[in-house]
């Protein structure tokens, strides 16, 4: 799975707002980064997302792969760059476009073969008021329900900075951007 847009999970206040960040995609220097594991990179997993065929096989086959991505992304209450622990959040907002690649790998030869490519979007706005009490906090503004993975009539190629390090949680950063002044590097990127 690869994003192909990141403007990830942005809580606001009237000082700026912070940001985790993509820079390399964010710049427009890659179109792509992988989402994987980090530990089969760059596949997301091995464990029902993969399947493995020894071949050539006398008959025809069916075999299930399947992946589950859950979203957790994490926004501060307060200021990243305070000491203070006042919460100030007054939003959230969230838009990712993702494209997950079905293929086939020839171990013998190292050839990948796409067979299906699925792309999906997942849009979010939430509005925060901090003075409210715990769990009466946060209301979702839009969108109501989320757009259907599609997949594509034609297949797209796999972007070869996708195929190589560093995956996406490695090389997210976490900003604060104030409204005046310089932006500030909260948590660089692992790699």
């Amino acid at each position: 799975m690869v994003l192909k847009l990141q403007q990830a999970a942005t809580g606001q206040n009237s000082g700026g707002r912070s940001s985790w960040e993509l820079p390399d995609l964010r710049d427009g220097k890659i179109q792509a980064i992988s989402d994987s594991d980090g530990v089969n990179y760059p596949w997301y997993g091995n464990t029902t997302e993969t399947c493995t065929v020894v071949g050539p096989t006398k008959k025809d086959s069916r075999f299930t792969v399947s992946m589950n991505d859950n979203f957790y992304p994490s926004v501060t209450w307060g200021v990243p760059v305070s000491d203070s622990n006042v919460p100030q959040l007054s939003g959230i907002r969230r838009d990712q476009s993702f494209t997950t690649w079905l293929v086939a790998v020839n171990r013998a030869t190292a050839e990948t073969l796409v067979l299906q490519t699925i792309r999906w979007r997942m849009r979010l706005r939430i509005r925060v008021d901090p003075d409210r009490p715990l769990g009466r906090r946060a209301v979702l503004e839009e969108p109501v329900s989320q757009e259907q993975p599609q997949i594509l009539g034609k297949n797209e190629s796999i972007p070869p900075n996708a195929m190589v390090k560093p995956n996406a949680n490695d090389a997210q950063v976490l900003m604060w951007r104030p409204k005046n002044g310089d932006p500030v590097v909260v948590i660089p990127p692992k790699y």
